[in-house]
């Protein structure tokens, strides 16, 4: 029969003494200074800002679109002034020099108002990170100083409305005249407009403007330019058309706009060229000679976006769950026929059904953003970082960006639903968390096809051979293999000769009656075996259908949700690993101990939700799946008496969580 799951489990992995059977004692500061980590100062000092700015929250719902963008330049010029949103930028420049301390700012940011957020990550993530990181010296001395300051406002023009992801395929274009040593930039047609672009609307004065380069007839792939767009006065200069995008679902403080280009011209030097460049003559230079690969080496400087994004979702999430949960432990609701008082929201198992395993997620995607962090460190902060290295880093940035994005949609839509009425009111901060958040999940890359470029990567191995390669590519890649040589490649048999061989008897029974369910490495096994057996299919049905003449669109096509099912499954695998990672380097404590029950609730809570994958294939009994259910909802009821200490440990500040049904005396 099944064991008792909250008795010791096997010898591999952590086990469950007495002492955690008890209560524990959060000690929220200690917490807090966990969660905040190596850069915590940078994080209190972010906090000190927010309560400063409070009042933006309220302007945001007050003021007139026109008006609230105003306030945000505002606010974001005032916040350059502190430093604050200049902390990756080399310190010649009047930057931090610190690429983690950048991110984890722009993490804490995320407390406040979201206008302000995206602003700053388009003028100085975007904006400034394109100069910095495709630029030479000579654009860092023209540009650095003053955009970090903000006195020069700038844009990232790289989406065009009739090319989002694929930005292989933008059309607008820059065409290289070596009489008049000038690039000429146009918009040919109205898809390759630049749409949907921050700052571009009212503010911006230049744009890093990405376009196809041609010399002498022949296109030398997309390539970066600095374009100014405004001249002093704010006006559009001669041959730039400005469209503003008008008001959008959410961050109406972001003046999103449009820019066409009819023959503008720039000086040659104008072209971002650390990675290629044109002579005055006309010759073009670059060390990469792949013009694919040149590319996706160009884009992957970029990553930190995508990186700050993904920290922003998870960031939102938890204020979303400071608000519900605070609310929940106020707010009474029916109760015992014979009684007059009426139960705490939070006393019921449904109510802890529907918060506390998002809870428990929103800790695991903290510190799988926080392993994240310092690998962009790490890469970003040498010339020298190996290509499989980087590739790696830009795979997992990938996957962490959508299912931190995708959670945060989820967590502020199931937050707001358990507030009832009260989370509906634009006073109750979670409108506006949903509404502005709601693009995160397309920001920086559609999280569908940022999965894609996840899986693309593990059925590459990232191999520098293959790591350029589109979806057709990887077809064909795959077509070309013994689906044996992916397998291995894959361990999946591997995975499970261990599992066996661990287990007393070796063999599915003992695996499935013997491994305890708080045991990590039965819940690491686990998600191990889902993403090795969904990936090893993922190649066979690509080699079948190649193999029975299908053309590679149509291939691609059909395995497509299985090719996206294998990054997502590849990344909450890569999430657990980094929970339970952390969790093993805690001295022993409450706190630790609390962690882990937030460990086993995400990794049971995930197994459950995805329970059919593992019964389908064997891996899970229906004995042990109800097993896992009874154990998820005993670990909400035993972390429901810890739920307020656990997101004040988020350290958001007060000013933050403007609800006013937090403050209503008829909730208690």
């Amino acid at each position: 029969m099944i064991q008792d799951s909250l008795t010791t489990g096997t010898s591999y992995g952590r086990v469950c003494s007495m002492s955690e059977l008890e209560q524990p004692d959060i000690d929220v500061p200690a917490l807090t200074a966990l969660l905040d980590g190596k850069y915590a100062d940078i994080r209190e000092m972010t906090r000190k800002n927010l309560s400063e700015y409070a009042h933006v929250l309220d302007d945001a719902i007050e003021m007139p679109s026109a008006e609230f963008r105003e306030r945000v330049l505002e606010l974001v010029k005032a916040m350059a002034r502190t430093g604050a949103t200049g902390l990756g930028f080399p310190p010649e420049y009047g930057g931090g020099g610190d690429i983690g301390a950048s991110v984890a700012g722009f993490e804490t940011m995320a407390f406040g108002d979201l206008s302000i957020l995206v602003k700053v990550g388009v003028q100085f993530g975007l904006f400034g990170g394109a100069i910095l990181q495709l630029g030479s010296k000579n654009h860092h001395d023209a540009y650095i100083a003053d955009l970090v300051t903000g006195d020069l406002m700038g844009c990232f023009a790289m989406t065009e409305t009739g090319h989002g992801s694929n930005v292989q395929a933008l059309g607008t274009e820059a065409v290289y005249e070596p009489e008049t040593r000038e690039f000429v930039i146009t918009t040919p047609d109205r898809r390759s407009r630049k749409d949907y672009i921050g700052n571009a609307a009212a503010h911006a004065s230049m744009a890093v403007v990405f376009a196809q380069l041609r010399i002498g007839g022949r296109s030398e792939g997309v390539h970066a330019f600095v374009v100014p767009i405004r001249d002093e006065e704010g006006h559009a200069l001669e041959g730039v058309t400005i469209e503003d995008d008008g008001e959008k679902i959410g961050l109406n403080g972001v003046d999103n706009g449009r820019l066409s280009f009819d023959h503008v011209r720039v000086p040659r030097s104008n072209m971002l060229n650390r990675y290629a460049e044109v002579t005055e003559d006309g010759r073009y230079l670059s060390e990469i000679e792949n013009v694919d690969r040149r590319f996706f080496t160009m884009l992957g400087t970029l990553i930190q976006g995508r990186v700050c994004v993904g920290g922003a979702g998870i960031s939102a999430s938890k204020v979303a769950l400071a608000v519900a949960v605070k609310y929940a432990n106020k707010r009474r609701q029916f109760g015992a026929p014979d009684s007059d008082v009426e139960e705490l929201l939070l006393d019921y198992g449904m109510h802890q059904r529907r918060l506390l395993p998002l809870l428990a997620k929103t800790y695991a995607l903290h510190f799988a953003q926080e392993m994240l962090v310092h690998e962009l460190h790490n890469v970003l902060s040498t010339t020298e970082a190996p290509d499989r290295q980087r590739r790696a880093l830009e795979s997992r940035a990938a996957g962490t960006k959508a299912l931190g994005t995708w959670h945060a949609s989820r967590t502020i839509q199931e937050c707001r639903e358990a507030c009832g009425g009260a989370g509906y009111l634009m006073s109750n901060r979670l409108g506006a968390l949903r509404a502005d958040t709601d693009v995160f999940t397309t920001f920086e890359g559609d999280n569908h096809i940022l999965l894609q470029l996840v899986a693309k990567g593990l059925l590459t191995d990232y191999s520098s051979s293959f790591g350029d390669l589109d979806q057709l590519g990887m077809v064909r890649f795959v077509a070309n293999l013994a689906v044996e040589t992916v397998v291995e490649r894959t361990s999946a048999h591997k995975l499970l000769e261990r599992i066996r061989d661990v287990l007393p008897g070796g063999n599915d029974d003992k695996w499935d009656q013997e491994a305890g369910l708080l045991d990590p490495e039965y819940q690491l096994a686990m998600f191990r075996w889902r993403e090795e057996h969904i990936l090893s299919g993922v190649a066979r049905r690509l080699k079948r259908g190649m193999d029975n003449g299908m053309d590679t669109v149509q291939v691609f096509s059909q395995v497509q949700d299985h090719v996206i099912a294998a990054g997502r499954a590849h990344v909450e695998r890569l999430v657990l690993e980094a929970f339970v990672e952390k969790n093993a380097a805690m001295v022993d404590s409450d706190n630790k101990v609390a962690l882990n029950m937030l460990c086993d609730l995400f990794a049971l809570s995930t197994i459950e939700a995805d329970r059919a994958f593992w019964m389908e294939h064997g891996r899970l009994s229906s004995a042990r799946s109800k097993a896992i259910s009874r154990e998820v909802s005993s670990l909400c009821r035993r972390l429901r008496p810890l739920a307020e200490d656990l997101v004040d440990a988020f350290g958001i500040p007060a000013e933050m969580l403007k609800a006013e049904m937090l403050d209503d005396p008829g909730a208690a």
